[in-house]
């Protein structure tokens, strides 16, 4: 029988060989942690154009290849149609983006950017630039090259279905 004395130093060893996966130090909660104050900086310095993190995305999406099927953003950005329909609305709403059908299938929407759309591209990438070199201040080209390579490496092992 263990006695009362002793159980907390028994539950302390044992919980010390598995700190490393514990909140706040497991590298899940440091990664959301990083990335929830990424979000929040980036989202300071896109408030004054009324955007969130997600119309970000989206637009990167459309910088990079205008004219997209919906369900084609929704896959590079893995997300639900539900919550894209909604961002894409507000965007059209604002004069960001505009919907069209597809000429050769009318069930795809595609989404082109408008000019003004287009336009925040200068505004907003330098913006996102700075918020990378604050972020990754202090670490080396190659040690960001390689943080850049864990991470998409992290990503694809959890991206594989079982």
């Amino acid at each position: 029988m263990v006695s009362q004395s002793t159980g907390p130093e028994i539950s302390q060893k044992f919980l010390v060989q598995w700190q490393h996966i514990m909140a706040p130090y497991g590298l899940g909660y440091r990664i959301k942690l990083l990335s929830q104050l990424m979000a929040r900086r980036f989202q300071e310095r896109l408030d004054p154009f009324g955007l969130t993190p997600f119309h970000w995305v989206v637009l990167c999406c459309l910088w990079e290849e205008d004219g997209l099927a919906t369900s084609s953003i929704g896959e590079k950005l893995q997300q639900v149609g539900g919550t894209l329909t909604g961002v894409l609305d507000r965007m059209e709403e604002r004069g960001l983006v505009r919907r069209e059908r597809d000429r050769q299938d009318r069930r795809i929407w595609r989404i082109w950017l408008t000019e003004a759309g287009d336009h925040l591209r200068q505004e907003l990438l330098p913006i996102a630039r700075d918020i990378r070199e604050e972020t990754l201040e202090g670490m080396s080209e190659p040690e960001r090259h390689l943080l850049s390579e864990l991470v998409d490496r992290a990503i694809a092992n959890l991206s594989v279905i079982h």
